[in-house]
């Protein structure tokens, strides 16, 4: 009975296994050095770091049919900082993303902490560096927050005349307002062949309440954003023109003391350009970019980046990158050279390193 008892004792998971819908386990690590340069204050000039081009994460993610052409989706995704082994998010253990939701021929919706369409729009479409590395776009461009919590996100399939459409909303859940730390946007966009266009508007608001010692601050955020690349074969071009207004709505480091001896006040409006491309070229991607700041306030601290880089595949699932962006800021500006998922200290820096996705 013995030997009976072994074998059912291992069948019985194989065959709840079976049974159950497939659960995909994935992940990526990043690691590079990062040098920055232009930097006051507390500022580690040399430093190996994580998350450089890509955030380095774990994550379980699966669908199950339901019937017909609908299915239930569910994504859990956490940050790591494989320099420490820390949390990437903190007091978050799905920091990056957690999701559930139905898909199906009209679209899918789902609810959790999701990426926000502006940072998708930017991230997707208009950068050449995707987000990452030392020339990415929201170094200067765009909101600080890539994510929204308590989130409603609906993407509509793609159309076979390439017309795509997404809109989102989050729950500010105050006790207070109802309007307060509430957000919502909405993507229009064309993708089909070699175009790649959306437009993309969002708000924030973000209004700190008021208590016995401290008046209420408006840090509310508008922006829209026009992005696009278009293949021409052997070169990839890409452009983005944004419109950000309100105190909350571009990037901006407050305890950075980069420019510490002029008030450290945030632009409320400003205007931003982005041109570059990617130029493949056998195992190597060659990437160069130009970003212009027009800040429309009273201040006008302007700031220019200008970037390039490079990334060699050497298989499909591990890349080795190396880019070098520097920013000019005026009259103050403290816009700085960030990673991934750093904001960055100094006005220009330089990143190599290496990723692996499995």
């Amino acid at each position: 009975m013995k030997p009976t008892i072994l074998a059912l004792s291992l069948i019985a998971p194989l065959t709840a296994a079976a049974q159950t819908p497939p659960v995909e386990v994935y992940g990526l690590l990043d690691a590079g050095v990062v040098v920055e340069r232009g930097c006051q204050g507390d500022c580690a000039r040399t430093r190996l770091d994580s998350g450089v081009a890509s955030g380095s994460r774990l994550g379980i993610r699966g669908r199950e049919s339901l019937g017909g052409s609908t299915a239930a989706v569910y994504t859990l995704e956490a940050g790591i900082k494989n320099d420490t082994g820390a949390n990437e998010h903190q007091n978050k253990l799905f920091g990056r993303q957690v999701f559930v939701g139905l898909e199906g021929p009209l679209g899918a919706v789902t609810m959790g902490r999701q990426y926000n369409l502006l940072y998708e729009a930017l991230t997707d479409v208009a950068d050449p560096f995707h987000g990452g590395m030392a020339g990415n776009a929201g170094n200067l461009v765009g909101y600080t927050t890539k994510r929204y919590d308590n989130s409603i996100k609906y993407k509509s399939p793609r159309s076979r005349s390439g017309l795509i459409g997404s809109v989102i909303y989050s729950f500010g859940e105050s006790q207070f307002n109802s309007k307060v730390n509430r957000a919502y946007g909405a993507t229009i966009g064309y993708a089909k062949g070699p175009v790649n266009i959306s437009i993309t508007h969002q708000r924030k608001n973000n209004l700190l309440e008021a208590n016995a010692t401290t008046p209420a601050v408006d840090q509310s955020a508008r922006n829209s954003l026009v992005a696009a690349n278009v293949d021409f074969g052997g070169v990839v071009g890409y452009a983005a023109y944004g419109h950000s207004r309100g105190a909350g709505s571009n990037q901006w480091d407050q305890s950075n003391p980069y420019g510490a001896m002029v008030q450290t006040l945030p632009t409320d409006r400003s205007r931003d350009a982005l041109f570059g491309v990617a130029v493949p070229r056998g195992a190597t991607t060659f990437l160069a970019s130009y970003i212009r700041k027009d800040d429309q306030g009273l201040a006008n601290r302007d700031a220019d980046q200008i970037a390039i880089g490079a990334s060699y595949a050497m298989s499909k699932r591990t890349d080795f990158y190396t880019a070098l962006a520097k920013i000019k800021n005026r009259n103050g500006g403290n816009y700085a050279v960030g990673t991934a998922t750093t904001r960055g200290r100094g006005d220009h820096a330089i990143n190599i390193g290496l990723r692996h996705s499995f």
